[in-house]
């Protein structure tokens, strides 16, 4: 059976669907030795498929939860020589790559797999899978500020989606407070954003689900696999869309 050249690429682990697109418009993708351009090219099981000149590996998906901890890098390599989420999997041998990103200083869950098809649909806004933060800023929102926040927020020209907010805690002494935001977009820097507009940056920030996710059991630089209940249930949410 025939598929798509990006699907393939993605659920080889070279990149998520999108970035596979990038890649094939760029001329890095050969079939059978002749380069290829087209999005949409199908291709068999059978057909050798070459990126930068390296044949692709139709590896088995995996799937891992990370707690990320701050100050690491969410990429597969960095110019600066920075650690990278990479560096905890050095003993996982497939080619896995994060699912989505958090920022350099944001800690929390992150979820890696080789598993294009999967990344594409929880990264993709469409789908709208649910993320929760937990952010302290500075100073302590008022109601009014929050209800910005569920009613959506300009950002760039652009309204964000309604999120749900609760204050977990408030500390007058120090004008500061914890907010718990729940979004089910992925813009950069979107969470730091929202708070900013409303008047309160963000002084640290971690992300305690992803989905029905969660850390339990798993403290900062920890991962697990996930369970093949739990990929499951990740392919069925976003089934539905």
């Amino acid at each position: 059976m025939a598929e798509r050249l990006q699907k393939i690429m993605a659920k080889a682990g070279v990149a998520s669907r999108r970035k596979s697109e990038e890649i094939i418009l760029a001329g890095r993708v050969k079939v059978n030795g002749q380069v290829v351009t087209e999005l949409g090219t199908k291709i068999k099981v059978s057909d050798e498929v070459q990126v930068d000149g390296l044949p692709i590996n139709k590896e088995a998906p995996v799937y891992y939860l990370l707690y990320k901890p701050r100050r690491i890098i969410t990429s597969v390599s960095d110019e600066k020589n920075r650690k990278t989420v990479l560096d905890f999997f050095e003993d996982v041998e497939q080619r896995i790559y994060p699912v989505g990103r958090l920022d350099y200083d944001t800690s929390g869950l992150l979820l890696m797999t080789n598993d294009g098809d999967l990344d594409n649909r929880l990264t993709h806004p469409k789908y709208e899978v649910e993320k929760t933060y937990v952010a302290k800023v500075e100073g302590i929102p008022t109601n009014d500020e929050l209800k910005q926040l569920r009613l959506g927020v300009k950002i760039n020209g652009k309204k964000t989606a309604p999120a749900k907010t609760n204050v977990l805690e408030t500390d007058n002494g120090k004008k500061t407070a914890v907010v718990q935001l729940t979004i089910h977009e992925g813009k950069n820097h979107e969470v730091k954003n929202m708070f900013k507009a409303i008047g309160h940056p963000v002084k640290k920030l971690k992300r305690e689900s992803f989905a029905f996710l969660n850390l339990k059991g798993l403290q900062p630089g920890d991962y697990r696999p996930l369970k093949k209940f739990e990929v499951e249930k990740l392919y069925e949410m976003t089934e539905k869309r």
